[in-house]
Parts: C-alpha cells; structure tokens; sequence
C-alpha cells in the first residue's frame, strides 16, 4: 500500500478525519468506521484495509467528530449518523460505494446505507445485542440496511451472533467481538467479497 492521506472534514458535529488507503487502479471506495470506544487502528480495521486494497478498493477510514476532539465515550446515534453522512457527502468520488465498521460503526453503516445509496454493507463484529440484554437486538438495524450485507464475527462474540438472512452473509471466525484471533481468515473473507463486488 502507498502511504495514506489523511484529511478532516466538517460535519454538523465538528470536524471529522478520514485516512485514505488507495489502490492503484481503484474499482470501487469502501468507508469504514471504528468501534465506540476504539479508533481505526482495531486489528480487524486494518486487516480488512490491507485486504481491500489488495482486492483493488480504496479505502477511508473513518473516525467520528468525539474521537477526533479526543473524547472516549461516544456520541448519540442520531450525531453518529448525521456526522458520517456528511463525510459520505464529502468524499464520494463516482466510484461504487461501500459502507461499514466494526461494531457501533457497522451500526452506523447499516442505518445509513439506504440514504447514501451504498451498494454493499461490510459489518465487522457486528453488536447484535448488549451482553445479558438479548431483548434489546440491534436485528432491524441489520434487516434494514436494503443492500448486500457481510457480516464477519466472531464464534464467541458476547454481543451475540447474527444469522445469514435475505441478502445477508455471515462468516463466523475463531475469537470473540475483537477479531484479533484468526487475521487470515478475516482477509481473506473480506478480500473475496469485495473482489466479487467488484466484478459485478
């Protein structure tokens, strides 16, 4: 990968960063989010860039005005949303767009999906429900994002499992909500989606 750029980007809910990972002959951009309480250096982030950008895709990684300010804790969904669709608005460039995160940012993505027009939702541990809370499912926010959805999570994830579903793939690693156990195969799960993405 050539070094990334990195540029910020004003939102309704101050200023936003995007790092920019670029192939060399790009087939489509793929955005993604970081955790609530994490940044783009999560290790499933930066095994799915590595992975896109070899499978042709460029990649902007995303992080959110309350991280950007230095904040942990994170802001309200309705900020969330409304901070990446500007970013969306702002960096989109004509080539096929996909979404998606690991976790409260796969959340993001699936809410938005329909509203930027993405083709595809990448969800990397996805948090199906809060741990103990299981009458509290984030299943509408999957069901809802009216695109191709993977879902990469972990066998053990005690945010819960989602099932495969109309439009809907989930490929189920060794390791639990941080994704960190089985690199490969996240790249390679990762890698050939897109790569058939791209071919369509």
């Amino acid at each position: 990968m050539t070094e990334p750029e990195t540029a910020e980007i004003e939102t309704p809910r101050g200023p936003a960063r995007v790092t920019r990972h670029r192939a060399a002959t790009p087939v489509g951009l793929l955005l993604l989010g970081h955790g609530a309480g994490g940044g783009i250096a999560a290790p499933d982030l930066v095994a799915a860039t590595g992975a896109a950008v070899a499978a042709g895709w460029d990649v902007g990684l995303v992080e959110q005005p309350y991280r950007v300010a230095g904040k942990r804790a994170p802001a309200p969904a309705g900020h969330l949303d409304e901070a990446w669709l500007a970013v969306v608005d702002a960096v989109r460039d004509g080539l096929p767009l996909v979404t998606g995160g690991r976790s409260s940012g796969a959340r993001v993505a699936c809410r938005t999906a329909a509203a930027v027009g993405a083709a595809a939702v990448l969800c990397l541990a996805f948090p199906l429900v809060p741990p103990g809370k299981p009458e509290r499912t984030r299943q509408p926010e999957l069901d809802g994002a009216g695109a191709p959805v993977l879902v990469v999570q972990g066998r053990n994830d005690r945010f819960g499992v989602p099932e495969d579903g109309p439009d809907r793939r989930v490929v189920l690693l060794d390791g639990d909500h941080g994704l960190k156990k089985d690199r490969a195969a996240l790249e390679s799960a990762v890698g050939d989606w897109l790569t058939g993405l791209g071919a369509t």
